[in-house]
């Protein structure tokens, strides 16, 4: 990749870096229909371990330690290693939809948000609790079907997706806490520390034996799923996605990243059958609407006040 340049505020993304970042979040969309079918024939806990080992190793022998301390980089391991993907994992084997999953773990920005106000201290201004009153209508009608319905998705499962984005939304401030570092380098690196209590909860919960035996009857579709998701989107998907942010202003970059969802549930539309009825387009409607509220307003607001002579 060519020496990375900080280009003015006003940059756009050009067509060829634009499609690199689609093909970004098309990986990150698609990565919850390829964990169902990795949950196929390892037990969730398992699959996190193996998917957090292939992410971890070689890529350590060759990837410098970023620039954080140890606490820092095994805190962020551990939330984004246990908490949001042994969450996710586990709430995706009975519990809730790929579909459902990719958007209902989107709350963790309003999550974050939460945090900022009570750790850091910032201030949540009014198009922000829009923001999350939106995404909130489309949560609570996700809510409601899994109480009445239990179909795509069940109390339980919405539940474990919520501390799934709590997780990853308590990552992102250990992540902010660590400064600008690395992207790739910190995710290799914390991918170490996720791995130990993985193991544990894995034997404590899922059982030496029913471990061995995903191992044993695991075929090559299964791991394929596992380098999709340690290679294409930890890898591979992290490490575009910074040098992005390293070329280009954020406000560029990130809303892309509001097509997650939008990938994948149309990609367990098409590969598992997941059916889209009007009440869930509705709920992703609003969640996304949320989201998008939540990050464009700032830069609409700043092109209105631009002066019209400049």
């Amino acid at each position: 990749m060519p020496p990375l340049t900080q280009p003015p505020m006003s940059a756009a993304l050009p067509w060829r870096y634009l499609l690199l970042g689609l093909l970004v979040v098309a990986i990150w969309g698609i990565n919850f229909v390829v964990i169902k079918y990795a949950l196929i024939e390892l037990p969730p806990l398992a699959l996190a371990v193996s998917r957090f080992a292939l992410a971890a190793f070689p890529a350590l022998l060759f990837v410098r330690r970023p620039a954080a301390g140890w606490g820092n980089i095994a805190a962020y391991g551990v939330l984004i290693g246990a908490g949001q993907f042994g969450l996710l994992f586990v709430a995706m084997t009975h519990y809730i939809s790929p579909g459902l999953a990719s958007l209902v773990i989107q709350t963790q920005v309003f999550f974050t948000v939460g945090m900022a106000v009570v750790l850091a201290g910032e201030r949540v201004r009014a198009f922000q609790w829009l923001a999350m009153g939106i995404a909130l209508a489309g949560i609570a009608l996700i809510g409601w079907h899994a109480v009445t319905e239990g179909a795509a998705i069940t109390p339980l499962g919405l539940i474990l997706i919520l501390l799934a984005a709590l997780a990853w939304a308590a990552g992102n401030m250990v992540s902010r806490a660590a400064g600008r570092v690395d992207a790739l380098a910190y995710m290799v690196w914390s991918s170490v520390f996720a791995i130990p209590p993985l193991v544990v909860l894995s034997l404590w919960l899922e059982g030496w034996p029913a471990v061995r035996q995903g191992l044993q009857q695991a075929g090559w579709l299964t791991w394929a799923a596992v380098l999709w998701q340690s290679v294409g989107n930890t890898l591979f998907g992290y490490g575009v996605w910074a040098w992005l942010l390293a070329r280009y202003p954020a406000a560029s970059v990130t809303p892309l990243a509001l097509l997650v969802p939008v990938f994948g549930m149309s990609a367990s539309a098409w590969w598992l059958a997941e059916p889209l009825p009007g009440w869930k387009i509705i709920a992703a409607l609003l969640v996304i609407g949320g989201l998008a509220l939540n990050m464009l307003w700032p830069r609409m607001v700043q092109q209105w006040r631009r002066p019209a002579w400049r």
